[in-house]
């Protein structure tokens, strides 16, 4: 190793550990970062929004064989209905819809993304998307049969776009909390005493990154049973399989239970976080314009800071790859199990307790034999491509491709089991090729890389599905395509080279002065 690599990664390690002695992650805070995800866990946005707004879909659509709005949707016909100019098939106009959340998504965080870097209000980011989110949540109450479905589309999307807000700045506290544990100061404090080397060091921050990541996954799955078999209590109280009005009606009490819910479990985090300090505002920029300069920077910096944007390159990709295969595997879903609230809520405690078994049995196998967040990253990949394989095989038979109530038993566990894990190695792998003092900002950046990718890949396949005569399963052409393609992107990411490039970077742009120093 050359002096200046030796000297590059002493910068990293001494510039994570400046200004935080003052601070140190409590077990409480911990705690309450872990018990927040257990209401941000996107039943409300993600999982029963989106559900009811294609059953309002499905039950404002008609057979598109019969004239128009003259015969309703069934089981064993297409379903249509006029949207943005033109008649769609019902899943395309999911697509459709979630593709332009995304993209507004991307707008929003590319101009209050890096707010959450300056000063030390960045926690009121968090609480603004969850209060809003929970607003949205409750508002579905208002949205209980098929003629108010075009409401429906703006609660779709704002519910996507608060909920996924949420969870990105929740999501980029967890490498302070990691920094500032008592184990991992010490560990820094043996490094300056020559008791431990830094790459030693390094690794065992790492674990720590991905410990912390690993038990939220956990916490949340666990406290997401508990949620889902109270609903399955208020669907029976509902009598939901009774009529289609039951069940429509039960949708939007569920979304709104899961908003409850989510409110009582973020408090503890809201008064218990602490307000780590941030960035000061550089001279001449302002709150409405730091976030297009701070994007520019991080972008212009991700071309010097290489394996920094390779891995933005597989993250853009491999996003917009599982992004747009769980939406449309999850349009097949609710085609398949016919919208029941009771089946698509005991599908989903399936998936949850798979899912917290499979991100418990990743997290104690890299623990076991110290595997590298890149290799268990790439073993996660594999699965997710296997995946779109599996949907792409029903392009030309109706036997197999999420066509059949088993398929999506064993998918859900599948999910659970071995795609899951995804979510908290992503996010670690950024904090392991992102420079420490603009943690928040290189977050915000793959945030709005991700959501980019994420509106293309539903745009994309809804023309797909449009153009090959409403056969759903063809996305998947496309999907196992691009995935395979970002793979050659995290096979050539060098966390080791990430760490010495990120130095060089803090170096170098404390001489250049581009990013301010830490706020008073």
């Amino acid at each position: 190793m050359s002096e200046k690599e030796k000297v590059a990664e002493d910068i990293t390690v001494r510039e994570e550990d400046s200004g935080s002695q003052q601070w140190t992650t409590t077990r409480i805070e911990l705690w309450a970062f872990y018990v927040y995800y257990i209401g941000n866990n996107g039943l409300s946005g993600f999982n029963f929004g989106p559900s009811q707004f294609q059953n309002l879909l499905f039950l404002a659509g008609y057979d598109p064989s019969q004239p128009p709005f003259t015969a309703p949707c069934g089981a064993d016909t297409d379903c249509v209905l006029p949207y943005l100019g033109r008649v769609r098939d019902v899943n395309s106009i999911v697509l459709l819809t979630n593709g332009i959340s995304f993209a507004l998504q991307a707008v929003v965080l590319l101009m209050v993304g890096a707010w959450a870097d300056y000063g030390t209000w960045r926690p009121n980011i968090t609480i603004f998307f969850t209060i809003f989110a929970v607003a949205v949540s409750f508002a579905w109450l208002g949205v209980e049969d098929a003629s108010k479905w075009e409401a429906g589309v703006a609660l779709y999307m704002l519910g996507l776009i608060t909920y996924q807000c949420a969870l990105t700045f929740w999501t980029a506290a967890f490498p302070g909390l990691a920094r500032d544990l008592p184990e991992v100061q010490e560990s820094a404090a043996r490094v300056d005493a020559g008791e431990k080397t830094v790459e030693e060091h390094a690794n065992y921050e790492s674990l720590e990154r991905n410990r912390i990541s690993n038990v939220s996954f956990a916490v949340c799955s666990a406290g997401e049973i508990i949620i889902l078999a109270i609903m399955v209590g208020i669907l029976k109280g509902l009598k939901s399989d009774e009529s289609t009005e039951n069940n429509t009606k039960a949708f939007s009490v569920l979304i709104a239970f899961a908003g409850g819910v989510w409110l009582l479990c973020a408090l503890p985090w809201f008064f218990l976080e602490k307000r780590r300090p941030g960035l000061a505002l550089p001279l001449g920029a302002s709150m409405l314009t730091i976030g297009f300069k701070q994007t520019f920077v991080a972008f212009r910096e991700c071309m010097r800071l290489k394996q920094t944007f390779l891995y933005l390159i597989f993250y853009f990709l491999m996003g917009d790859v599982l992004n747009t295969t769980v939406t449309v595997i999850g349009t097949l879903q609710n085609s398949v199990v016919s919208y029941s609230t009771l089946q698509l809520t005991l599908l989903l405690i399936v998936g949850i307790v798979t899912q917290g078994l499979g991100i418990y049995l990743f997290w104690l196998v890299q623990k076991r034999w110290k595997i590298s967040t890149k290799t268990m990253l790439c073993f996660n990949v594999f699965w997710i491509l296997v995946l779109t394989i599996w949907g792409l095989i029903g392009i030309h038979t109706d036997k197999f491709g999420f066509k059949h109530v088993w398929e999506i038993w064993l998918y859900q566990a599948y999910y659970g089991l071995m795609v899951c894990p995804w979510y908290a190695y992503s996010q670690t792998m950024i904090s392991e090729v992102s420079p420490l003092p603009q943690m928040f900002l290189f977050f915000a950046l793959f945030s709005v890389v991700g959501k980019t990718s994420a509106f293309i890949g539903p745009l994309v396949s809804s023309a797909i599905i449009t153009a090959s005569g409403n056969n759903d399963n063809y996305p998947f052409v496309f999907l196992f395509t691009l995935g395979a393609l970002s793979t050659g992107f995290l096979y050539f990411v060098d966390v080791e080279k990430s760490r010495k490039e990120c130095g060089e970077f803090v170096l170098a742009e404390a001489k250049r002065e581009a990013f301010a120093d830490a706020a008073p």
